[in-house]
């Protein structure tokens, strides 16, 4: 258990302290922003344009639109499988080719993520929205035109592409307006948005399917509806870029950037600046350069002391940012940021290499292989669903598969709920419980339930699947499945961003990376290992993905160490990343 003396001694991401050493409010707080008795970090500033001071229902019509992009792009990557029986029936493609697609979809959403994450910096987020929904329209009319096998691998490139913003951007845009206490919710309502739009998808396009309309309206109403969010986002999503860099907040003490008040011998030390984690930099009651994470995500901005002279305890904010911006401001297309030069392109190339360094933060990975761990048996029990389901001795229709995605979207929505707000208030309890210190890892407690459903799930329905059960074992096991998809990803996300809190889109970026790669990888195996033994190969990926869930353990016991060990690197990350042009 971490001790208040421990905390001060040691400043690490992903350690904060939100009370004090007996569970109550901390003292001598009174000039912070609090939600309750909880310090909001960041803090806000009194800019009419920091995000965080938005109202509560445009905070709410914000993130339903993000969310709804999530859940659309799930979607139409996930139900070309329905339209798989039609095709096959009128041009002779096999299923192997859909599962080919697959494959290419995967690496499409993986590495557009990454290619397409420093414009997120340098030219807003409303930009990397545009330019994907553009992608989906695309694909989905390629895919509603469908006439060869190498239509319907090649749509899938662009469907995937679409889908690379809900990867990363979508986090980061509900992180500029939401508290960090509030991470688990927020990013808890991402995955369930991710889980709705990939079990609602599929069901939705095997109705269409089997309806009068036929297979291709499963493309040509997804181009219709991406077109419409287009012109939605367009309007009415507003970016949420904000420099916090140009507006410094100074309070009446010296505290830490997550409301601890700073020890006295930190402050005597004089080292450099580079991240909000260099509290320490505060010295003689002067006020250090600003941080990377302060300029480009906002979180854990610092609260500086009250200077000396009453001039300076004005906010120091250029013209610009002092008035509310117009409308049409607020939804350009393109917000450049404070340092590009030119076009940009130079930086974007130098971001886009820095941004690989994120593969050397282990929590980058244990995020990513659960993520990816979980898209691997996605491809596995729909395409058993896709493939056995349609003959003896079940004879499902389109439709009757597609309801099949019913129990996995209930038990979704009870794994979100779970992994959310669930976690949220256990990260509360242990936080007093360790004497108001809270420690990143406490969340990964919840894993081990996942750990013990999603693999039995796994088995129940390959297994099923193979022997010809019918109800109720194959439809429990899926809704197992559902359980675990909804929560071991949402907390393993949370987790990342817990532990590194400035750098949630470049950690989100390695995630998608890992995710997809190792999914696009057991795609491409997935319809030789099923044919060689339907029963054995669930019961081997079910194995498999047991063994990554129990990856917990090791964060568990090492986890701090591992952000101990990585601590320089991530300022020195921030520091250099935000440096960039300067």
């Amino acid at each position: 258990m971490t001790t208040p003396t421990d905390f001060e001694e040691e400043l690490l991401p992903g350690t904060r302290r939100l009370y004090d050493e007996n569970g109550k409010p901390l003292r001598g707080d009174e000039n912070l922003e609090k939600h309750g008795d909880i310090v909001l970090i960041p803090q806000p500033t009194d800019s009419p344009n920091d995000p965080l001071n938005w109202s509560w229902l445009h905070k709410a019509w914000h993130s339903s639109l993000v969310l709804f992009i999530v859940a659309l792009t799930a979607a139409t990557s996930n139900d070309a499988g329905s339209a798989s029986d039609g095709v096959n029936t009128e041009y002779g493609i096999s299923y192997d080719v859909f599962n080919t697609g697959a494959g290419v979809l995967f690496i499409a959403i993986g590495y557009w993520t990454l290619l397409g994450s420093p414009a997120v910096y340098l030219y807003g987020r409303r930009n990397v929205y545009l330019v994907c929904m553009s992608w989906g329209v695309m694909g989905s009319i390629w895919f509603g035109r469908v006439r060869n096998a190498s239509d319907t691998v090649w749509s899938q490139l662009f469907v995937g592409a679409s889908e690379s913003c809900a990867e990363a951007v979508v986090q980061l845009s509900l992180l500029d307006i939401w508290f960090e206490h509030q991470n688990g919710t927020v990013l808890g309502l991402y995955t369930l948005a991710t889980a709705v739009g990939t079990y609602l998808g599929p069901l939705v396009a095997s109705y269409i399917a089997d309806s009068s309309l036929g297979w291709r309206w499963i493309g040509y109403l997804g181009a219709i509806i991406s077109g419409a969010i287009f012109i939605v986002v367009f309007f009415g999503l507003e970016e949420t870029t904000f420099n916090r860099d140009r507006y410094i907040l100074h309070r009446g003490d010296q505290y830490l950037s997550d409301g601890v008040k700073l020890p006295e011998k930190t402050i005597e030390h004089n080292t450099p600046s580079g991240s909000a984690l260099n509290e320490n930099t505060i010295i003689n009651n002067e006020i250090p350069p600003s941080t990377p994470s302060d300029l480009e995500q906002g979180r854990n901005t610092p609260s500086f002391p009250q200077a000396t002279n009453p001039d300076q305890n004005s906010h120091r904010l250029s013209q610009s940012y002092s008035t509310k911006k117009t409308y049409l401001q607020r939804i350009r297309i393109i917000t450049p940021a404070p340092n590009l030069r030119g076009w940009g392109l130079k930086q974007y190339i130098h971001r886009l290499w820095h941004t690989m360094r994120v593969f050397t933060f282990p929590a980058v990975w244990y995020a990513g292989l659960q993520w990816g761990m979980q898209n691997v048996c996605l491809t596995f029990y729909l395409t058993v669903e896709e493939d056995n389901w349609y003959d003896t001795p079940w004879n499902y229709s389109d439709a009757a598969v597609g309801n099949m995605n019913i129990p996995c979207l209930i038990r979704a929505v009870i794994g979100c709920f779970y992994g959310g707000y669930c976690s949220d208030r256990f990260m509360m309890a242990m936080t007093k419980r360790n004497g108001g210190v809270q420690e990143a890892e406490y969340r990964l407690w919840l894993m081990f339930l996942c750990a013990a459903v999603f693999p039995t799930g796994m088995w129940l329905f390959g297994i099923g699947s193979a022997r010809g059960w019918s109800w109720p074992a194959p439809y429990v096991g899926l809704g197992f499945i559902g359980f675990g998809y909804g929560c071991a990803g949402d907390l393993s996300i949370t987790y990342l961003a817990d532990s590194y809190p400035d750098m949630v889109l470049e950690g989100m970026v390695g995630v998608a990376v890992v995710n997809n790669t190792l999914a696009m990888v057991f795609t491409f195996v997935a319809s030789f290992w099923i044919d060689s033994s339907l029963q054995n190969s669930f019961v081997e990926v079910g194995v498999i993905s047991f063994v990554v869930l129990m990856l917990t353990v090791p964060m568990l016991v090492w986890g701090k160490r591992a952000r101990r060990w990585t601590r320089e690197r991530y300022l020195k990350f921030l520091e250099i990343r935000d440096g960039f042009g300067k």
